[in-house]
């Protein structure tokens, strides 16, 4: 099969087609950048110009969206709303003109809001923030696209944060403060975070190939879930460290969060820690994802492994690593997709 990756020269993208590819298909990332493990498998491409879509996706079976804007702190906002609906528009639009039959779209669980409890795909959205409000709106374009022709094959997979080896998403930016000795636990830690591991995802994303025609809708998350508290310790031992280190009431990071919202208005400046990753890295982001399950995949990897793998491979050298004074407890809180990075 000849196929596609919006996005592919991203973190997700680049395991995605080292799986595809083993298996014999034919793979084209497109994207805003080169991809560094297969350069010469794609094309520079943004999903916001419609005609270069079009004509870049001439001659595929399917195609995997996972093109989208999502860090915390993109401004204007409006460019989560370019890249993430626009982007879609293009994408089906360039699949309908191409005869595209297969898309296999990756949303994301911000869709459900902080602390809404164990969310399952029938829950009611309410998401919280823009990225999340765009990703809903992009989820409706390809659905309208599903429901045009009984013929075509949507995907949708609402992923939790997506981490593993040369990622550079939050639950790095978790390891690394701890590396380092600068992070500091905000509240009791008893929240649960529901993760997945890129080797898992890669996997259950290429098992959405045999998925049949219509629109079919999965959370992903790697299962069972850890506590906040669970997550730093594992890291901690995985790096030789002793005990959680140290740790400060909600309410006094609720304020410094606060207090470092108003510099950055003023000064225009952009800090490690804000109100808002206070409140998402202390929130409870669980999802159901009994429906992956039941498909009949099963996980290659678990959580640990996934963790110990990826402490293995990016801080083998924790002992040469700059300490830094304790200054962020917000570090590991939940990304979007955890792609790694803005990918169009």
């Amino acid at each position: 099969m000849k196929i596609a990756i919006t996005g592919g020269a991203g973190f997700i993208g680049t395991a995605l087609i080292r799986r595809l590819k083993a298996l014999g298909h034919e793979c084209h990332w497109l994207d805003i950048v080169p991809s560094a493990a297969y350069p010469r498998d794609g094309s520079i491409v943004s999903v916001t110009d419609k005609e270069a879509m079009i004509v870049a996706l001439k001659g595929f079976d399917a195609v995997y969206h996972l093109a989208a804007e999502h860090r915390d702190d993109v401004t204007p906002i409006k460019k989560y709303y370019d890249v993430n609906v626009g982007g879609a528009e293009n994408l089906v639009a360039a699949a309908q003109i191409n005869g595209i039959k297969t898309i296999i779209f990756s949303s994301s669980v911000a869709v459900y809001g902080l602390d809404a409890g164990e969310s399952k795909e029938d829950s009611t959205p309410s998401p919280f923030n823009d990225y999340g409000r765009s990703k809903l709106e992009s989820e409706t374009v390809f659905d309208g696209w599903a429901a045009a022709d009984s013929s075509r094959r949507l995907v949708t997979v609402r992923l939790v944060a997506t981490f593993g080896p040369g990622n550079r998403g939050n639950v790095y930016t978790l390891m690394d403060s701890i590396a380092r000795g600068r992070f500091i636990m905000i509240g009791r830690g008893k929240n649960k975070k529901s993760i997945a591991y890129v080797g898992n995802v890669a996997a259950f994303l290429e098992q959405c190939l045999d998925a049949a025609p219509g629109r079919s809708l999965y959370n992903y998350a790697d299962k069972p879930d850890l506590t906040m508290r669970e997550m730093v310790a594992d890291i901690r031992a995985g790096m030789g460290m002793r005990g959680m280190g140290t740790t400060l009431p909600y309410f006094i990071g609720f304020a410094g969060g606060a207090v470092l919202d108003v510099l950055a208005k003023i000064t225009g400046r952009k800090f490690p820690i804000s109100l808002i990753r206070v409140k998402k890295f202390c929130a409870n982001t669980v999802v159901n994802a009994d429906r992956a399950r039941k498909s009949g995949f099963v996980a290659p990897y678990t959580l640990r492994q996934g963790l110990q793998e990826m402490i293995a491979s990016d801080f083998s050298n924790i002992a040469a690593l700059p300490k830094r004074p304790p200054g962020s407890g917000s570090g590991g809180g939940e990304k979007s997709e955890g792609q790694g990075r803005e990918a169009a």
